[in-house]
């Protein structure tokens, strides 16, 4: 496991999934029942990285926790406060979300310069004010060089113009400018090259280490699976079959998790 900077967490519960109903299409022919009594602890400062195979529960996992879907039954509790109710826009002035379209998590037809002001606003009232304050423009640029992509010299450029790259980091950045309690990763390396990827996961991990933000990071790779974070779940049909964290993490290898892949594959006819 790569040695991250981020402590360990620090004994506080943040994030409780109790009890979790989720059945897609009741009633109909394509009837699925995902989650059936779904329980999951994520701890204060933990970074948490789920693989699984398609149609595991992953996604659906981040979308209930962002409130994408609604639950049948079951709590979602935020430092005990049951958020599960709760519409989505609400739980976003807590929650940073990057997904795996780089265009999603950024204004094309906007500025850097407006976009980091837009997200720089989160929360706060619009009122009729400016938009842009440009005396913060200084601030911006000196949160972009450390990305050494460039993008501060390109303040006034619109995002559209940017490569998917520049835009994922771009995004990464805009979601955690303020502070958030939880850091939600959608695969957002899936559509980027492997260099580019690298990039964008060694900028994740010194995000999350110096904003010792609470993370969940759906992937692919197994091996950004194994190397980053400090817990590993695997999902499979709604249900966490492989959870390891601290030392027990430490020791799981990119081979062994293949392995349990294999198996499942098998063992559904595939």
């Amino acid at each position: 496991m790569r040695k991250s900077s981020f402590s360990m967490w620090k004994g506080m519960t943040m994030l409780e999934l109790k009890g979790i109903w989720k059945n897609y299409n009741p009633g109909s022919v394509n009837e699925l029942c995902l989650f059936q009594d779904f329980n999951l602890t994520v701890r204060d400062g933990e970074f948490v990285s789920v693989v699984g195979s398609n149609g595991s529960g992953k996604t659906s996992l981040l979308n209930i926790i962002c409130g994408s879907i609604e639950i049948d039954r079951g709590q979602i509790l935020a430092d005990g406060t049951d958020i599960g109710r709760q519409k989505d826009f609400l739980r976003q002035r807590r929650i940073g979300r990057v997904y795996q379209d780089p265009s999603k998590g950024t204004c094309s037809g906007m500025t850097i310069l407006e976009n980091m002001s837009l997200a720089d606003n989160k929360g706060k009232p619009y009122n009729l004010g400016r938009g842009v304050n440009k005396a913060k423009a200084g601030r911006y640029r000196e949160m972009l060089r450390p990305l050494n992509l460039g993008l501060e010299d390109k303040m006034n450029v619109s995002v559209g113009s940017l490569s998917g790259g520049q835009r994922q980091a771009l995004a990464l950045l805009m979601a955690t400018m303020t502070p958030v309690d939880f850091l939600i990763l959608d695969e957002h390396t899936a559509a980027l090259d492997p260099r580019t990827a690298e990039t964008i996961m060694g900028l994740t991990d010194r995000i999350v280490g110096e904003k010792r933000v609470t993370t969940i990071m759906v992937t692919h790779n197994l091996r950004y699976a194994v190397e980053y974070g400090n817990r590993l779940i695997m999902m499979h049909e709604g249900k966490a079959i492989l959870d390891k964290s601290g030392e027990e993490k430490a020791r799981v290898n990119a081979e062994e998790i293949m392995g349990i892949f294999n198996r499942i594959s098998v063992e559904c006819g595939n």
